[in-house]
């Protein structure tokens, strides 16, 4: 580990915690307490924004048109209920998750489950700016001097939740359990009282601080469907539990169909009571002030018994718009991990970072979100028109499939299913079409445009996945039929040195002979050639080559003069002697550095890197072995190990780390079924990241100071864009073994340059 490693490696266990082995998944599934307030805080936060939200439209027409937004909330209840019921059914019947990505994927095929898919990770990113935007709107409400900064709040906000989201699904349902209910208990507090009072005939009337201009125009349809689907932001979220079925404790469709008939008794019961005691104390939408804080101080008025209920009410509208957006960070990263495993995104998004969570996705998604809230200034009422598209367009394609699904299996009861889901695939196409309609021109085509984008995308991925396994399976053939492999060996000398003296021993154990070659540079020593003649006790020449080509165009050179292909390898040992362990260390060969990246995209070439610290155990070893390190039979692992027989050292193994049991014995098949010519080892890593388990199996062959270790690695060279959809394991891995004692990093590129 580097001198740097160990400072970052503490900050990240202080920020993320410990690391946890995939057998502890079971662990981290949760109980119906704990999975409402980490699936159900974005539905349950549209309470405080949703009646706001059809109000705008209505007022902005007419100033009389208030008075509608309860009727029109009675309309988008009913329409939440039918959403409701229709996702029980989708969790009782397939309860491995995904939502509509899934149920369209197995019932009406590749495009339709794509468009849902499109359609929920742009909602994900819309639901964590809006949130957090409207968040700090309740903020600057009550602190009107912070309004210049509410754009570097919401970041702050962002990047707390992030972090508590990078430390587990359990520990931020434990975070966010207590202001989740906290807000829902505040909400029922202020509705039951304003109820009680408008009932009573005592309904005060809420004060509305510069409220925003009225129309004196009549209502016309156009602008009750606006206001419907602007009020229908009540339903984002729902979808989520559906996406995270399998977080749930056993049996997981009962306890996510339990979870989602709570969250809709709650939220339909404050979105409608918020809306009734808004139209009857006269609140309206304000620049200052927002609905729910009108109607909290009118219902709990300073002064009185009760009037701490208004900050609590406030405090916790804030809390719950914040972490409305960890509904997102369920939601997008376990669904970009579907579509990956599907090969429709990168394959990063599989990952299971230490705290078995997708962190991969979770900070992809902060990043977008970020940039919303920056382009957009944290501004809810120009990122709200980009809402509710994306949301609508899944619960149509989620129902729709789950028609075909019941038609398909015929169930007994299955009519009266399907009728509910068609009900409801119904509603939510309306409701769909009517927000595109309506909110086309105020800044909605964003969304309309990027959702089909998005889904060529996805098309994108898989073909350029597909063709790379075809490549990968089909090269293992050929690999495998391949001649007898022999290699060539250039050992670059730069100084006389430990590293120096470090490869030409690694050079003398493959007994395949080798050349000596120097590029002089300037300051470089003039009497290097009868210094390296007495250095190897007079066993090999040194090359002296043209300067003035520089010393990666030399090297190539003589590349480029030496047989390569199938069964033909060029390697080239390049010595590297360091003055401590440290990264930046690296920075200051550039030549050597500059060269290694030029050689991955030669054919048949081979980087042998031979690092050495100054002042290290300089003791010579006695043997060498060689592992090869693979991770499934396939055209790049198996030519790193046509690679290793050309060494000719007795002791090589190809040597393979699972992170289960049954990703080993699938090892195994395959490797016992390709015939391979040499030994597989197989080592756990049960915490997802071959690293530490690789550097221990290292130091136990190392350890018992005779052996140095040649590490051959297989790696895949592409270009361009496309790099961005493979992991970088060889370079972490370079990164990791550079300084590790008694080990050469051999790297066999395998380039797909197309």
């Amino acid at each position: 580990m580097t001198l740097e490693a160990a400072p970052v490696r503490s900050l990240k266990r202080a920020i993320v915690g410990r690391p946890m082995a995939s057998g502890e998944i079971e662990e981290t599934l949760l109980p119906k307490t704990l999975a409402l307030p980490i699936f159900a805080s974005d539905p349950l936060s549209s309470v405080a924004y949703a009646t706001e939200s059809a109000l705008v439209v209505l007022v902005a027409a007419s100033a009389a048109a208030a008075y509608l937004v309860f009727p029109i909330s009675i309309a988008i209840a009913v329409l939440l209920a039918i959403v409701i019921a229709s996702y029980r059914q989708t969790v009782q019947a397939d309860d491995t998750s995904g939502g509509a990505y899934i149920v369209a994927k197995d019932n009406l095929g590749t495009f339709p489950s794509l468009l849902g898919a499109a359609a929920l990770l742009t909602d994900y990113v819309l639901t964590v700016a809006v949130s957090i935007a409207a968040g700090i709107f309740a903020v600057t409400s009550l602190a009107p001097s912070l309004e210049s900064h509410k754009v570097l709040l919401s970041l702050g906000c962002l990047g707390v939740i992030v972090l508590v989201n990078l430390r587990g699904v359990r520990e931020s349902g434990l975070a966010f359990a207590l202001p989740t209910y906290a807000f829902v208990a505040s909400m029922f507090a202020l509705v039951g009282v304003g109820l009680v009072k408008t009932v009573l005939g005592e309904a005060p009337h809420a004060v509305v601080p510069h409220p925003v201009a009225t129309g004196a125009g009549g209502v016309s349809l156009f602008v009750l469907l606006r206001a419907f689907s602007s009020g229908s932001t009540a339903l984002t979220g729902v979808e989520a539990i559906a996406n995270g079925v399998n977080a749930f404790r056993r049996p997981h469709g009962r306890n996510a169909a339990t979870t989602l008939a709570i969250l809709g008794v709650i939220a339909i019961v404050l979105f409608l009571g918020v809306s009734f005691i808004a139209v009857h104390e006269h609140a309206r939408p304000s620049q200052t002030a927002s609905v729910v804080s009108q109607i909290a101080r009118a219902t709990f008025p300073a002064g009185s018994a009760a009037g701490f209920l208004y900050y609590a009410v406030q405090v916790t509208t804030l809390l719950i718009l914040v972490l409305a957006a960890n509904t997102s960070f369920q939601g997008f990263p376990r669904l970009a991990a579907l579509l990956a495993r599907d090969n429709f995104a990168p394959r990063q998004f599989t990952n299971l970072g230490d705290r078995l969570v997708f962190s991969n996705g979770m900070l992809v998604l902060a990043t977008l979100a970020g940039l919303l809230i920056w382009i957009y200034g944290a501004n809810v009422n120009s990122l709200i028109h980009l809402y509710v598209i994306g949301v609508f367009t899944a619960f149509t394609l989620s129902q729709a499939g789950m028609v075909r699904y019941w038609k398909r299996v015929r169930e007994p009861g299955w009519r009266y299913r399907a009728l509910i889901n068609g009900v409801g695939a119904t509603a939510t196409g309306i409701v769909a079409a009517i927000v595109i309609v309506t909110k086309f021109a105020a800044g909605a085509w964003l969304v309309t445009v990027a959702i089909p984008v998005l889904v060529l995308v996805c098309y994108g991925i898989r073909r350029h996945y597909r063709g790379i396994a075809r490549r990968l399976r089909a090269g293992a053939d050929a690999v495998v039929a391949a001649p007898p492999p022999r290699n060539s060996t250039l050992l670059l000398v730069e100084s006389i040195d430990e590293a120096t003296a470090d490869a030409l021993w690694f050079t003398e154990q493959t007994g395949n002979g080798f050349r000596a070659i120097h590029v002089p540079a300037r300051g470089t020593d003039p009497g290097i050639k009868p210094r390296w003649f007495r250095f190897t006790d007079e066993r090999s020449h040194l090359e002296l080559l043209d300067a003035s080509l520089g010393i990666t165009e030399a090297v190539l050179e003589q590349v480029w003069r030496l047989p390569r292909g199938e069964s033909s390898f060029v390697t080239v040992v390049i010595p590297e002697l360091f003055q401590r362990p440290s990264l930046l260390e690296v920075f200051k060969h550039p030549r050597a550095l500059l060269l290694k990246l030029r050689l991955l995209a030669e054919p048949g070439v081979v980087v042998a890197d031979v690092p050495a610290l100054v002042g290290a155990d300089a003791a010579p070893r006695e043997r060498a072995v060689v592992r090869v390190l693979v991770s499934g039979v396939n055209a790049s692992s198996m030519r790193a190990v046509n690679y290793a027989r050309t060494l000719g050292i007795k002791d090589t193994r190809a040597v393979n780390f699972a992170f289960s049991s049954e990703e080993a014995e699938e090892m195994r098949r395959e490797w016992a079924a390709y015939g391979t010519r040499i030994p597989l080892e197989l080592d756990d890593a049960p915490y997802r990241d071959i690293g530490t388990p690789l550097r221990a199996y290292l130091r136990d062959l190392t350890d018992d100071g005779r052996t140095k270790v040649v590490l051959v690695m297989p790696e895949l060279v592409v270009r361009g864009l496309s790099r961005a959809l493979h992991n970088q394991k060889a370079l972490y891995l370079k990164r990791l073994l550079l300084f590790e004692p008694h080990v050469i990093l051999a790297s066999v590129p395998y380039q797909l340059l197309r």
